[in-house]
């Protein structure tokens, strides 16, 4: 049988095979709700047991952790998948276990010899919890960095206070991104602590869902992507016991030294989503052109010259986010690095823009081809065409993409990826 995660990872091994058919075993159940998420704005909450059950919340969780001991291209092929079906719960998925990376990015930076023997002891005992969290107890992490702050030398700003108090710490600030706001189990956190004003103090923090002092912020009335719950959060003097806390400065920026990509390094499989929403909406539209037949001669739709420049428009995009896709794919997962890290950044600068661009093509001329009929809310080119615009602005757009790469050529290093306000 083929999965839907082989059109992006076409030589899966056995291992990866099991794991690509476990997410293909949900893919009816997230099918089904798909109107429903994007009509009600609100994540479909049966989808967690949907996940847990199939053991998918620890999917790319180290199998001593209780996970299923998957990898990036494990998590590119689920959340292609589950993009072809339901873009916002796919795009939820991956912010949960993009979790993952607060654990095992600083289990390798412990492994490195990045930390003291005392900084250790306090760093694993945090990434355990994390992945044990995900993997052994099967629960729904939320994953909050972004802030609505600004900076013009940072791609992400961190102006979130973390002030230490007996027994733990003191959290405050406003975070505007991450999904699963209000679903998740438990909250990851990052926040600056108080008193160091550079990148060194950034420290992450477990945070209940119902703690004191948490409060959601204004939903989103959003245009596409309308089931993902990212509203984001307000903390108001949270308290956070110290079992809560990784709070050794430096532990973040030495974790996040450790991944292949840009950041956490499993920003791909996020991009995923929209090239799955892409290759959906377009098998979505070659199933009415092939059964809606003209009045006249009986012929299918498809079968029209305008239709056919379109469905030739539509296979260039597809391959042009497939093949940046696979590409990046392959420079995040080579063993041994096939480029420098600044160099798979570049390419990653590039790739987030050419992909989403393409298949924001794709879904408009889905949506041309399907005609008036397709317009509506609850038709798959629509929701298609509303969904794939998120990926034009989510995290950087093209232009800004194609500028931080040409940068990196001529200055030869990446700038900030994140700094604290």
């Amino acid at each position: 049988m083929s999965l839907t995660g082989e059109i992006i990872v076409e030589d899966m091994t056995k291992d990866e095979r099991a794991r690509a058919e476990r997410v293909e075993s949900v893919l009816p159940a997230l099918k089904a709700a798909a109107i429903d998420v994007d009509r009600s704005g609100q994540f479909h909450i049966d989808h967690i047991k949907t996940f847990s059950k199939a053991g998918l919340l620890g999917l790319v969780v180290p199998k001593k952790y209780g996970g299923l001991g998957g990898n990036l291209r494990d998590l590119c092929a689920a959340t292609f998948a589950m993009g072809t079906v339901c873009p916002s719960t796919a795009l939820a998925y991956f912010f949960h276990c993009s979790s993952s990376s607060r654990g095992l990015l600083a289990l390798e930076a412990i492994e490195e010899g990045l930390f003291d023997k005392a900084e250790a002891k306090s760093v694993k005992y945090f990434a355990e919890k994390v992945l044990h969290t995900m993997g052994r107890d099967g629960k729904w992490l939320a994953n909050f960095a972004s802030e609505s702050v600004k900076s013009e030398k940072s791609a992400i700003t961190i102006s979130t206070k973390a002030k230490k108090i007996n027994g733990g710490y003191s959290i405050s600030g406003v975070k505007a991104f991450g999904c699963a706001t209000g679903v998740a189990d438990r909250y990851l956190v990052t926040a600056g602590l108080d008193g160091i004003d550079d990148a060194s103090g950034l420290c992450t923090f477990f945070i209940d869902q119902d703690a004191k002092g948490v409060s959601e912020r204004q939903k989103w009335d959003s245009l596409g992507m309308c089931g993902t719950a990212t509203h984001g959060l307000i903390l108001e003097d949270v308290f956070i016991a110290d079992d809560d806390a990784m709070a050794v400065p430096g532990a973040f920026v030495k974790s996040m030294q450790m991944s292949r990509g840009s950041f956490v390094g499993n920003q791909l499989a996020g991009i995923c989503v929209y090239a799955g929403a892409a290759h959906g909406a377009y098998k979505a539209v070659m199933e009415l052109l092939t059964t809606r037949k003209f009045a006249d001669t009986g012929k299918p739709l498809g079968t029209s010259p305008f239709h056919q420049q379109l469905i030739g428009e539509m296979l260039t995009d597809l391959e042009t986010s497939l093949l940046w896709t696979r590409r990046q794919l392959q420079l995040e997962s080579s063993d041994p690095p096939l480029k420098s890290k600044n160099e798979v950044i570049k390419q990653w600068r590039l790739c987030k823009g050419a992909v989403c661009e393409a298949g924001f093509r794709v879904a408009t001329n889905a949506l041309k081809s399907a005609g008036t009929s397709g317009t509506g809310n609850t038709q798959p080119f629509a929701r298609a065409l509303r969904d794939m615009s998120m990926g034009l602005v989510q995290a950087f757009p093209a232009e800004r993409g194609k500028l931080m790469a040409a940068q990196m050529e001529m200055e030869g290093a990446e700038q900030a990826q994140f700094g604290v306000g």
